[in-house]
């Protein structure tokens, strides 16, 4: 495989070591946008995502397999190492980390040494992992090393959440976004706990339809590069990577039942992707942009709800990997009505982290790891 557009740098990413040159040429912030500042907190080896932990640490993963913990005076020794199990070629490695609600297990999303997205599970006693108690929960096999996703959460409800993109290459060549009998291109819900190696909730939108996967929620997706839920409102956020002309950031409310069809590949955004067709059930995003500019590959964050910025409060926070500006997305009943430019630039931003108290921290896959403070 050869395929090299511009929009496989989600994280083209993450095979890229060196610096892409980072313009600070973007729009000037907005006098009515709030003021902050990036404040490094520490240096990682090319971090990929992040999660808060037992006591409201922030846990972050690095991307050939590591994970540490966020302290006073930096990131601590690993406290796992799957280097040996995981490949970073393309845009592959360790993609995602998360706890479960009452923190009493840890997951991992990575990539194993064939290329396979592997979803694995950890016990956690006294805030520490019991490495004995590993178990696979979810593989899924994956045809191309680009537009892998990787990315987890739990919601709410206490299920896992788990994002996968189209499979790879280029303009999703095996129909998977739009085809319910696979996992690719879709977000996934599961009971991690529930059986062996999971179960599926009932209530899922596709249990019971012969022709669908039950463990999918919604579909229609290309490379949904970070997703997350408000902790405010519940609601659910992703930033889903364009082909070649739209970045697009979609929602679905905490009402949600599920089954959301986000476009991909007859829609990229609001558009036809190569004379497709606007399916029916087709939910455009809340919010795309095109790239005309330095933007190429959008980087779903979070809403903030944190206390130490009350301006910021309510507003969803993303970037982009190869523009690196962090933006931020003022709503109200679930429309956007305005997009400030915070006036601070991330640099290669590949995730953004939510620590315990609702601070949000930036991670440039070059190695800085940034919290999102009041401008002084």
């Amino acid at each position: 495989m050869n395929v090299r557009t511009r929009s496989s740098a989600v994280i083209g990413a993450l095979c890229l070591v060196t610096s892409v040159a980072l313009a600070s040429a973007s729009a000037s912030p907005r006098d009515d946008a709030a003021k902050v500042a990036l404040t490094k907190v520490a240096t990682a080896k090319n971090p990929s995502a992040g999660t808060a932990g037992p006591g409201g640490a922030v846990w972050i993963a690095e991307r050939a397999g590591t994970v540490r913990v966020l302290g006073k005076q930096g990131l601590g020794e690993p406290v796992l190492d799957i280097s040996a199990e995981t490949t970073t070629d393309g845009e592959r490695g360790l993609l995602g980390i998360a706890f479960a609600n009452d923190f009493k297990h840890f997951y991992i999303s990575y990539t194993d040494l064939e290329g396979t997205s592997t979803i694995d599970e950890f016990a956690v006693r006294k805030g520490k992992l019991r490495p004995e108690t590993r178990r696979t929960v979810l593989t899924q096999t994956q045809p191309y090393p680009n537009h892998n996703g990787g990315d987890i959460k739990f919601g709410r409800d206490g299920y896992l959440y788990i994002a996968f993109g189209d499979g790879g290459s280029g303009g999703d060549p095996h129909g998977n976004g739009q085809n319910l009998d696979t996992l690719l291109g879709k977000l996934l819900r599961i009971d991690p706990r529930g059986g062996k190696p999971y179960a599926i909730p009932r209530d899922n939108p596709f249990v019971g339809d012969p022709k669908a996967k039950d463990e999918i929620w919604a579909y229609g997706l290309r490379n949904p590069w970070r997703f997350s839920f408000d902790k405010g409102t519940g609601d659910l956020f992703i930033g889903d990577v364009g082909q070649s002309a739209w970045e697009e950031i979609d929602r679905a409310p905490a009402s949600s039942k599920g089954g959301e069809n986000y476009g991909w590949s007859q829609m990229e955004g609001t558009h036809p992707f190569r004379e497709g067709t606007e399916p029916a059930n087709h939910v455009p995003p809340v919010h795309e942009y095109d790239r005309t500019g330095l933007g190429c590959s959008v980087t779903g964050g979070f809403v903030y709800r944190g206390k130490e910025i009350p301006q910021l409060r309510g507003q969803y926070l993303f970037s982009d990997y190869c523009d690196g500006t962090v933006r931020a997305l003022k709503l109200k009943d679930g429309k956007v009505t305005g997009v400030s430019d915070l006036g601070v630039n991330g640099g290669e931003v590949v995730s953004f982290v939510q620590g315990g108290r609702g601070e949000l921290y930036v991670l440039d896959l070059g190695g800085p790891v940034s919290r999102i403070d009041p401008a002084a």
